[in-house]
Protein backbone atom coordinates (compact mmCIF):
# COMPACT_ATOMS: atom_id res chain seq x y z
CA UNK A 1 0.00 0.00 0.00
CA UNK A 2 0.74 3.54 -0.53
CA UNK A 3 0.43 6.21 1.66
CA UNK A 4 0.27 8.87 -0.30
CA UNK A 5 -2.09 7.16 -2.74
CA UNK A 6 -5.39 8.81 -1.24
CA UNK A 7 -7.44 5.42 -2.37
CA UNK A 8 -6.05 3.13 -0.01
CA UNK A 9 -3.82 5.36 2.31
CA UNK A 10 -7.13 4.84 5.17
CA UNK A 11 -6.32 1.27 4.96
CA UNK A 12 -2.30 1.71 6.30
CA UNK A 13 -1.94 0.23 10.13
CA UNK A 14 1.38 0.08 11.67
CA UNK A 15 -0.30 -1.94 14.33
CA UNK A 16 -1.78 -4.73 11.54
CA UNK A 17 -0.71 -8.27 12.85
CA UNK A 18 0.71 -8.86 9.73
CA UNK A 19 2.81 -5.53 9.66
CA UNK A 20 3.96 -6.59 13.02
CA UNK A 21 5.03 -9.84 12.02
CA UNK A 22 6.98 -8.47 9.06
CA UNK A 23 8.35 -5.99 11.66
CA UNK A 24 9.56 -9.06 13.99
CA UNK A 25 10.89 -11.52 11.27
CA UNK A 26 13.18 -8.53 9.88
CA UNK A 27 14.41 -8.05 13.84
CA UNK A 28 14.93 -11.77 13.53
CA UNK A 29 17.00 -11.70 10.37
CA UNK A 30 18.90 -8.27 11.73
CA UNK A 31 20.43 -9.94 14.94
CA UNK A 32 21.41 -12.96 13.03
CA UNK A 33 23.72 -10.86 11.34
CA UNK A 34 24.59 -8.31 14.22
CA UNK A 35 22.59 -5.62 12.80
CA UNK A 36 20.48 -3.56 15.08
CA UNK A 37 16.73 -2.92 13.80
CA UNK A 38 15.36 0.89 13.44
CA UNK A 39 11.49 2.25 13.29
CA UNK A 40 10.87 5.78 12.53
CA UNK A 41 8.23 8.00 11.99
CA UNK A 42 4.47 7.56 13.22
CA UNK A 43 4.92 4.14 14.28
CA UNK A 44 8.11 4.94 16.69
CA UNK A 45 5.91 8.23 18.00
CA UNK A 46 2.93 6.19 18.95
CA UNK A 47 3.13 5.25 23.18
CA UNK A 48 0.49 2.03 22.07
CA UNK A 49 3.34 0.84 19.41
CA UNK A 50 6.40 1.00 21.27
CA UNK A 51 6.28 -1.75 23.63
CA UNK A 52 5.42 -3.70 21.12
CA UNK A 53 8.14 -3.11 19.10
CA UNK A 54 10.88 -3.35 22.00
CA UNK A 55 9.24 -6.77 22.86
CA UNK A 56 9.77 -7.79 18.96
CA UNK A 57 13.26 -6.61 19.06
CA UNK A 58 13.16 -3.02 17.40
CA UNK A 59 16.49 -1.66 18.87
CA UNK A 60 16.31 1.84 17.92
CA UNK A 61 13.27 4.41 17.74
CA UNK A 62 13.02 7.43 15.92
CA UNK A 63 10.23 9.20 17.27
CA UNK A 64 9.10 12.96 16.14
CA UNK A 65 10.89 15.58 17.87
CA UNK A 66 8.23 16.74 20.22
CA UNK A 67 6.79 13.22 21.21
CA UNK A 68 10.87 12.10 22.44
CA UNK A 69 9.98 13.30 25.75
CA UNK A 70 7.00 11.21 26.03
CA UNK A 71 8.88 8.27 24.66
CA UNK A 72 11.80 8.62 26.34
CA UNK A 73 9.69 8.08 29.84
CA UNK A 74 7.91 5.34 28.77
CA UNK A 75 10.65 3.33 27.63
CA UNK A 76 11.94 3.65 30.75
CA UNK A 77 8.88 2.43 32.96
CA UNK A 78 9.22 -0.79 30.47
CA UNK A 79 10.97 -4.26 30.52
CA UNK A 80 12.14 -6.70 27.86
CA UNK A 81 9.98 -9.13 29.72
CA UNK A 82 7.06 -7.52 29.20
CA UNK A 83 7.56 -6.13 26.12
CA UNK A 84 8.18 -9.53 24.87
CA UNK A 85 5.26 -10.63 26.38
CA UNK A 86 2.95 -8.02 25.07
CA UNK A 87 4.40 -8.12 21.53
CA UNK A 88 3.81 -12.34 21.59
CA UNK A 89 0.16 -11.56 22.11
CA UNK A 90 -0.34 -8.98 20.08
CA UNK A 91 0.99 -11.07 16.87
CA UNK A 92 -1.56 -13.48 18.06
CA UNK A 93 -4.34 -11.06 17.41
CA UNK A 94 -6.32 -10.73 14.71
CA UNK A 95 -6.78 -7.21 13.70
CA UNK A 96 -5.01 -4.24 14.02
CA UNK A 97 -8.21 -3.02 16.09
CA UNK A 98 -7.52 -5.95 18.20
CA UNK A 99 -3.80 -4.79 18.88
CA UNK A 100 -4.70 -1.25 19.63
CA UNK A 101 -7.52 -2.64 22.34
CA UNK A 102 -4.53 -4.98 24.05
CA UNK A 103 -1.93 -2.22 24.02
CA UNK A 104 -4.25 -0.12 25.90
CA UNK A 105 -4.96 -2.46 28.33
CA UNK A 106 -1.17 -2.53 28.48
CA UNK A 107 -0.54 1.01 29.19
CA UNK A 108 -3.40 1.12 30.98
Amino acid sequence: MDRGNAAVASGIDGLHPAVLRLIAQTCKGGAVHGRWTGVCGGLASDPLAVPILIGLGVTELSSAPALVPEIKALVATLTMEACRAHAAAALQCGSAADVRSLAREFTA
